[in-house]
């Protein structure tokens, strides 16, 4: 952040500028004791905007089947509608803190704004793969600079007091939309068609510009600043994490290792990013400040995002899949499930800053990931009968969890941050947790199938056209078919063994969803003890704030 994006405040002494600059390490910091209705505007307008560039994943992935029709796309091909969005995502939040200070945080957040809004109307319009892959190519770029620089509003501008409150807002975007996304996908898709999905970021988005334009105070650009810039840093972070999202996004559809496309992709994003981390550590002027993962509660804090994201984007991609292949529900009866994922969270969030000024975070922390586990646990025992009425329990419980976490886990991590690293401090965090969601998302694709084989190979043996059982269910299954309108005996039987084919298969598939509920709960359960290791913010807090 430059010295011209430091918040104002009423009734503070003017700053001047070259001051700050002489002492970067002595940032000046907005009073305790109030923070002006511009402040509150602008910490609004960039969760707004983190909102909606989280919510347009699931929306579209929601509706991914209906756009891939409408343009003519195969399902292999079809998925890079959403990997090209991430992609273009996940590279832009380490760079978004440089670029707002060579634009100026004002002009940057604005135009990167509009421009996000520009192509979400675009890519309504597109007519071909290839169109739509490039637009939300530039959608993910631009969309993408809004959650990070929502994180460095937060810290930067308000006082440690009142950041509690700036990262319950921000936990709405961080948690509520990926939770929320397949139900408003679904209803989107299903009562209006899937151009709305992206229409619908027009109205809020609008809001979201104008309290822009308000509250953030005009600065001028620094573009000396890209002849100094970073760019070997730049340049390997970019191919590094190109490759390796690709490679996430890909991995299983074109069976990992055995496809040499995936192994060039794994060299070059071990080589890319190993160069990354060696010119970070090395540079005098860093494009992301690396060391900050040395500080206690940051590195952990850190570890414990990117779990959670493996466990929030893990169950929002499991589930759906669950109740699709298994139950046969369609979009909108999706979205209906995962609503309570997610509704619950808007009555319980708003009261966790009032809960951390009581309770330890700490304790917060491990109650939230505790019901967290415990609400996977509950889906264990999964049979081809659990659908949206058994799931309505776990889904509560898991909502109340989610709600529960993000805001004390953040506080904790950046509890002895100074606002001078805010910039870094959100890449490598929001980084993180996007990064912890790719590859959890990736492992679970692969443990799905690999789980769905083991329990087949073990199903099989006991279904065997020897055993007594299986003749007579196939005997049950061939009268059924022959007075259902098969005359051939021998085609009813037939159609009687393909029967008991697909029951054992769709045995093993909902066996191997209880495994992954299993790897939820034990995964949400080693967030907690990592959690239970971070300091209690005190007086060390004061001093890096000051």
């Amino acid at each position: 952040m430059s010295s011209h994006d430091l918040p104002s405040l009423k009734g503070a002494k003017p700053i001047d500028p070259s001051v700050a600059l002489k002492h970067p390490r002595a940032p000046i910091a907005p009073s305790e004791e109030t923070v002006s209705m511009q402040t509150w505007l602008a910490v609004i307008a960039s969760t707004i905007g983190a909102f909606l560039a989280i919510l347009n994943i699931q929306v579209v992935n929601s509706s991914l089947a209906d756009i891939q029709g409408a343009i003519g796309a195969g399902i292999d091909t079809g998925g890079w509608i959403s990997t090209a969005y991430l992609i273009s995502e996940i590279i832009v939040i380490p760079l978004a803190g440089w670029f707002a200070q060579i634009f100026s945080l004002r002009t940057y957040l604005l135009v990167s704004g509009a421009l996000f809004l520009v192509f979400s109307v675009t890519c309504a319009a597109a007519g071909s793969l290839p169109e739509m892959i490039a637009l939300r190519a530039f959608q993910g770029f631009f969309g993408g600079v809004l959650i990070p620089m929502s994180f460095t509003i937060i810290m930067t501008k308000l006082p440690r007091a009142k950041q509690p409150i700036g990262l319950a807002l921000f936990a709405f975007s961080a948690t509520f939309a990926p939770a929320i996304g397949p139900t408003i996908g679904g209803w989107l898709n299903d009562n209006f068609g899937w151009e709305y999905i992206f229409y619908v970021n027009l109205i809020p988005g609008a809001i979201m510009l104008a309290m822009l334009w308000i509250s953030l105070e005009k600065a001028p650009m620094q573009l000396g600043l890209l002849k100094t810039g970073d760019w070997p840093g730049i340049a390997t972070m970019a191919v590094g994490l190109a490759a390796l999202q690709t490679m996430l996004e890909e991995g299983n559809r074109n069976d990992w290792f055995g496809s040499r496309m995936i192994v060039w992709l794994a060299i070059t994003a071990a080589v890319a990013l190993s160069a990354f981390l060696w010119i970070e550590l090395k540079s005098k002027s860093p494009l992301v400040n690396l060391r900050l993962l040395g500080d206690r509660n940051f590195g952990l804090g850190t570890v414990s995002a990117a779990l959670l994201g493996v466990l929030l984007y893990g169950t929002v991609f499991v589930v759906p899949l669950y109740l699709s292949q298994t139950q046969g529900y369609n979009a909108m009866q999706i979205g209906e499930v995962l609503a309570w994922t997610g509704l619950p969270q808007l009555l319980i969030i708003p009261f966790v800053p009032a809960l951390m000024k009581r309770v330890d975070a700490r304790v917060i922390v491990a109650v939230g990931f505790g019901l967290f586990a415990l609400s996977n646990f509950l889906n264990i025992h999964l049979t081809r009968l659990v659908a949206a009425d058994e799931l309505l329990v776990p889904n509560i419980i898991r909502a109340v969890g989610q709600a529960l976490l993000l805001t004390p886990i953040t506080a904790l991590a950046t509890a002895r941050i100074a606002p001078k690293d805010a910039a870094s401090a959100s890449a490598l965090f929001n980084m993180m947790r996007n990064l912890g969601g790719a590859v959890g998302i990736a492992a679970l694709q692969t443990f799905l199938t690999k789980r769905e084989q083991f329990h087949s190979n073990v199903l099989t043996p006991s279904v065997s056209l020897l055993g007594e059982a299986t003749r007579q269910r196939i005997s049950r299954l061939t009268d059924y078919f022959l007075s259902h309108g098969v005359s051939d005996p021998a085609t009813a039987t037939h159609q009687a063994i393909i029967a008991v084919g697909r029951t054992v298969r769709t045995q093993a598939t909902v066996m191997s969803y209880s495994d992954t509920f299993i790897v939820f709960g034990v995964s949400a359960l080693i967030a907690l003890v990592i959690c239970l290791f971070m300091k209690r913010p005190g007086a060390s807090q004061a001093a890096a704030a000051h």
